[in-house]
């Protein structure tokens, strides 16, 4: 056996107690974090405006997508041309928290505080279209959470009437 007291050499496995397993899973950890703190910066990093455009367009495709994915559910295989057109120009960043603001295209549902969320895309576009709207239409809509489904529904029809409960989406969605 060699002693522990090696200089200007790398010192065996057996002698410094680390295996090469866990050398292994010690790197395999390190740049598993690594990883993990690049995606959040990516995930958390602000994204410019024209890209929302862009988002925007890309979240319309993969909503028909969904909608093609789901027709045996929902009865159809497309949504209204207006609805569509509606869900790519209303900017979702803008009812989303700041620091989500880079998920706000996600075809997802993202929190806004208060234990609410701001709902799918994919849903909003479907309730939408399912009211089968028309222009001169007045809508109810209960509960305005961040204000989106408010938003999307004032392109469609000549007047929206939203009620909230928890006075702070009230305020924030006025805002918008």
């Amino acid at each position: 056996r060699q002693s522990a007291k090696m200089t200007g050499h790398i010192q065996p496995a057996w002698v410094t107690g680390m295996s090469r397993l866990n050398r292994s899973a010690s790197t395999f950890r390190r740049g598993f974090f690594l990883a993990m703190a690049g995606f959040f910066v990516f995930a958390t990093w602000p994204v410019a405006a024209e890209d929302f455009q862009t988002l925007r367009a890309q979240l319309v495709e993969e909503i028909s997508q969904d909608v093609m994915d789901t027709r045996g559910y929902i009865g159809k295989s497309s949504l209204d041309d207006r609805v569509m057109r509606v869900i790519g120009l209303v900017g979702r960043h803008r009812f989303v928290p700041a620091h989500l603001q880079s998920q706000a295209y996600e075809n997802r549902p993202l929190p806004i505080g208060y234990g609410q969320t701001i709902s799918q895309p994919y849903i909003v576009a479907l309730m939408t279209d399912l009211l089968e709207l028309e222009p001169g239409d007045v809508v109810l809509e209960i509960g305005t959470g961040s204000g989106y489904q408010a938003a999307v529904l004032s392109r469609l029809v000549s007047r929206v009437y939203t009620i909230e409960i928890i006075p702070e989406l009230a305020e924030s969605a006025e805002k918008r």
